[in-house]
């Protein structure tokens, strides 16, 4: 805490619009108040409760991805945004009835179905490697990698502009880095810079693939497999703490800006 070269984040979340006025939020991380309070364009404009939030897009099930949802209370309406997988998720957990049903609309996307969002956008749902929640896990062992619709990405378009929104993954398989190719913006899974990160650190005794989370280093790893393919901007997110790259003076920065990569940090604006 309080070092400059470290400052504090929050958890991942991303607010998109197409016009400025509508906006959906791509996953609701546990700091989504936080978050909201920090971003003017999410402010009510009409009254107290109002929000120019219209919909919400879930990648997954984890807890970082859906607990945020449980500040959209309100009863302000709008549409959830998920497969049927994660709305089965919702669905199980009679806590998330707070979403009062006749309020705000869940909407099941199937996956590789474009849909249209307000402000001229669309946004498509894809599969990509990952595994099932850490409270969903069977057993204590290696969990099986999975490309079923468990783990998604996001792909957020408007005309020929493609915005990429990879939290959670745990490989880059070659048809992955086709798909992403000519974005114009990758935000993509920053979780750890080395496989064994958290084990070597002694915070915990689980490798980067046994949490579903592809590393940034090594041959096998997120810089070498999209460094031959072309994207505009490259944003890491959902990063651990303890990941060096968080450290603004650290070699590990220092190589992933070489690689054209940026650290995303809260109130990072991108526009196309």
């Amino acid at each position: 805490m309080g070092d400059p070269a470290a400052p504090a984040r929050t958890q991942a979340s991303l607010a998109v619009s197409g016009n400025g006025t509508d906006w959906y939020v791509l996953n609701a991380s546990p700091d989504l108040r936080q978050q909201i309070g920090q971003t003017e364009e999410l402010h009510p404009r009409e009254g107290l409760r109002s929000t120019p939030i219209r919909g919400v897009v879930l990648t997954g099930g984890d807890v970082d991805v859906i607990t945020g949802l449980l500040t959209l209370r309100e009863r302000e309406s709008f549409t959830l945004y998920a497969t049927t997988s994660i709305h089965g998720i919702l669905d199980a957990n009679p806590v998330f009835e707070v979403l009062a049903r006749d309020v705000v609309e869940r909407r099941t996307v199937s996956l590789d179905e474009p849909i249209d969002l307000a402000g001229g956008l669309t946004v498509e749902l894809f599969a990509v490697p990952g595994k099932v929640p850490l409270y969903m896990e069977v057993g204590s062992g290696m969990q099986p990698v999975v490309v079923d619709g468990t783990t998604v990405a996001a792909c957020i378009r408007q005309g020929e502009r493609r915005v990429f929104f990879i939290p959670g993954c745990a490989a880059v398989p070659d048809w992955l880095a086709k798909r992403i190719d000519g974005a114009d913006v990758l935000f993509f899974d920053g979780t750890l810079w080395r496989d064994d990160e958290m084990i070597q650190s002694g915070v915990g005794q689980k490798t980067g693939q046994r949490m579903g989370h592809i590393s940034l280093s090594g041959e096998n790893g997120t810089l070498a497999a999209l460094a031959p393919i072309k994207i505009g901007r490259r944003v890491l997110v959902h990063i651990n703490n303890t990941n060096p790259v968080l450290l603004a003076d650290s070699p590990e920065r220092k190589e992933v800006e070489a690689a054209g990569w940026t650290v995303g940090e809260d109130g990072l604006r991108i526009s196309l």
